[in-house]
């Protein structure tokens, strides 16, 4: 089995890893040499993807892969992969499995209550809503040229050298506090499990929301990782006296409780880290903060 990635970031690098461990072959766009070099030390043939720069061996990549997965943010224009190579996807004889890594954001704020896939997308935001517009384009592809089109729309990512842990360490952790906010997060382990169970359990048109059991205040996380480390809490800071940039002020303006209720009953997933506790005890055990 051979899968091509768009973008071979921090969550596609571990859904990869975990393929790879299976047997598949994978092959997978970066943006840059300097980052195919690199990625390309651990077994992973890898070509550069850009505005300025297609390589040429990526349409014959598609035309012989099995799985597809896509995480590359969208932009002004669209969907990058989607605008350059829908005509090789559509071709592509072998193709019986797309995922596009998309986001919680497109539910758009529901003041803490909770969504599910049932729930209309309500993006407000303009990064949300490039990211319904780019579901609506692979949906429409799937209508279109009748290849199996799965959506993962994912809640905040954290994982090894990516979390609060590591945030408390280097003393850059906050504690904003914004009275009932809460928001979703998973572990990326659990997103490489989930995007697994997917293609061996496929379900054309399928939207899951990938997040873990617990919505929660982001000031409890941070205490929590605090308390592992044994490091003082940084002070709370309320939301309305917060230095934040306009990218993580507008995390805040969101508000809602995500289910993973479908992921769970339809693909038969547990989660390996229900809540941040286990996920940050596991990687704090691991030793995230303390190197």
């Amino acid at each position: 089995m051979k899968l091509f990635a768009f973008g071979l970031g921090y969550t596609a690098r571990c859904i990869a890893r975990d393929q790879t461990a299976q047997g598949v072959e994978i092959v997978g766009t970066v943006q840059s040499v300097a980052k195919a070099q690199a990625i390309s030390r651990a077994g992973v043939t890898v070509r550069v993807f850009s505005l300025d720069h297609r390589d040429t061996q990526i349409a014959a990549d598609i035309a012989d892969c099995d799985a597809l997965l896509v995480s590359i943010p969208p932009g002004p224009g669209g969907d990058p992969a989607l605008e350059a190579y829908a005509a090789a996807i559509a071709s592509a004889p072998r193709l019986r499995w797309i995922g596009y890594l998309s986001t919680i954001g497109v539910y758009g704020d529901h003041k803490g209550q909770w969504v599910d896939e049932r729930t209309p997308t309500a993006a407000t935001s303009v990064r949300s809503i490039e990211r319904v517009k780019a579901e609506r384009g692979w949906l429409d592809l799937r209508s279109a040229t009748q290849k199996p089109v799965h959506i993962f729309r994912l809640a905040g990512i954290y994982g090894p050298g990516r979390n609060q842990l590591v945030q408390v360490a280097q003393g850059t952790a906050r504690r904003i506090v914004k009275p009932g906010q809460v928001f979703n997060r998973i572990h990326v382990d659990d997103i490489a499990r989930v995007v697994n169970a997917s293609m061996e359990r496929p379900r054309d048109g399928a939207i899951y929301n990938v997040t873990d059991h617990e919505p929660a205040p982001p000031q409890d996380v941070v205490a929590f990782a605090a308390s592992l480390l044994g490091r003082e809490l940084p002070p709370e800071t309320a939301i309305d006296d917060a230095v934040l940039t306009p990218m993580g002020r507008s995390f805040y303006d969101e508000n809602k409780r995500v289910s993973n209720q479908l992921l769970r009953s339809e693909l038969g997933i547990e989660l390996r880290y229900p809540t941040y506790r286990e996920g940050l005890t596991a990687l704090y055990e691991a030793g995230d903060g303390r190197n």
